[in-house]
């Protein structure tokens, strides 16, 4: 029998976003740490900055693949099953990562790991959407991209932990943190349930329903998971919104901002200009913060500050980021405490769009598509981003 109080299903929405963020947390940890390798792979792969950023590419865009089709799958089969399982999978490939021997031994798994990594994001989304309503949703995606930008945190303190305090080579950047991850997988799935209704609670009724189906799902007669929908009708419903596809155009543009610090920030530190400097490494933690406090704010902001409004937020924030990045290219070396202020700020404002993003997928297209429309979404970003790797390798390698 369905029940519905509203204390008990309080605590178990809060008990399935601080799952879904705690697994979260650890995510990064199989995928943003390459930057750190970086310098460690050349020297001893011989491999160029073009190439390692060819490398980027190709985790970006199997990432960017595997979020088309898992998004979907989130949909179809759960968050529950997919989050975890990319976990468990993504702990194994870094390890194999680890003893690459060349170019070919280095991009294959790597680019695997890339589609295990897009296992979480997209069907992780749907889960919260199954959850939590839109009038808490801003407030919900922050805090699950929070946990994102805190891994970012937590990818880059490891890295540095490796090969700074242990003094271990680039291999181990791949195989200790990831532990973390393998023991978020199984935790959250231990924990968590897709659907209120697995726990007996009633669900919550869907928004963003097409025509033909919004007057039973508004009176309640129906449930909106009961419709059988196809996987084509749900990438049709995501593909003909003309809003959500300009929302996915920008946050390619985004992906292209963010990727492009996260991988190239920390092979600047580790660089012969910071050689002299032993806390200078340190320096591109104030990225990683930054990412982590813009997207609690903005989730934040973007329900009460806007209304529910995504949009202001998405403009305001991609808009100074711009202007960080560019304050970061005329401010000279030696000028560390602006340099670490700047930076912060870029972190800040190109990840606090990102809870706005989100929030808007089951605005847009429903509910029932949360899943499918995050995955595309996250496919124009991680697309954009793998070519702006590239360019940035080549750009670094040769000016």
């Amino acid at each position: 029998m369905a029940h519905n109080h509203q204390s008990e299903f309080r605590a178990a929405q809060w008990r399935m976003l601080l799952a879904s963020m705690f697994c979260y947390f650890f995510y990064y940890t199989g995928r943003q740490t390459f930057g750190f390798a970086i310098p460690g792979i050349e020297a001893e792969l011989g491999l160029s900055k073009t190439q390692l950023g060819g490398a980027g590419l190709v985790l970006l865009w199997s990432y960017a693949i595997g979020q088309s089709i898992n998004g979907n799958l989130g949909d179809k089969f759960g968050g529950r099953r997919m989050m975890s399982l990319g976990a468990i999978l993504s702990c194994g490939l870094n390890w194999v990562v680890s003893f690459a021997t060349g170019m070919a031994s280095l991009l294959v798994p790597w680019g695997i790991n890339g589609y295990a990594q897009a296992m979480a994001w997209a069907p992780g989304s749907r889960l919260l959407a199954n959850w939590w309503g839109p009038q808490e949703r801003g407030k919900v995606f922050g805090l699950f991209v929070f946990a994102a930008g805190m891994s970012s945190v937590l990818s880059f303190t490891t890295s540095l932990v490796v090969l700074e305090i242990l003094e271990l080579d680039w291999r181990w950047i791949f195989r200790g943190p990831v532990f973390l991850l393998l023991v978020g997988g199984v935790i959250y799935y231990l924990i968590v349930r897709d659907r209120p209704q697995d726990l007996g609670f009633v669900p919550i009724a869907d928004e963003g329903a097409q025509a033909d189906d919004a007057d039973q799902v508004q009176s309640g007669s129906v449930a909106a998971d009961d419709f059988d929908q196809t996987s084509l009708t749900r990438y049709k419903h995501a593909l003909t919104n003309w809003r959500f596809l300009i929302a996915g155009v920008a946050i390619g543009f985004q992906g292209i901002a963010r990727y492009g610090l996260i991988f190239w920030v920390p092979v600047y530190f580790l660089s012969d200009t910071w050689k002299k400097d032993p806390g200078g490494k340190w320096i591109s933690l104030a990225l990683a913060f930054g990412m982590a406090m813009g997207a609690l704010a903005s989730g934040w902001l973007s329900d009460r500050a806007f209304g529910g409004r995504r949009s202001p937020i998405i403009t305001i924030c991609l808009s100074l980021t711009a202007v960080g990045a560019a304050g970061l290219y005329f401010l000279p070396t030696e000028q560390k405490f602006l340099g670490i202020v700047l930076l912060f700020l870029c972190g800040f404002f190109v990840f606090g769009s990102q809870s706005a993003f989100w929030a808007l997928c089951p605005e847009l297209l429903g509910r029932r598509c949360a899943g499918t429309g995050t995955g595309v979404m996250n496919t124009f970003q991680y697309g954009f981003a793998g070519v702006g790797e590239v360019f940035i390798g080549w750009m670094i390698e040769n000016h």
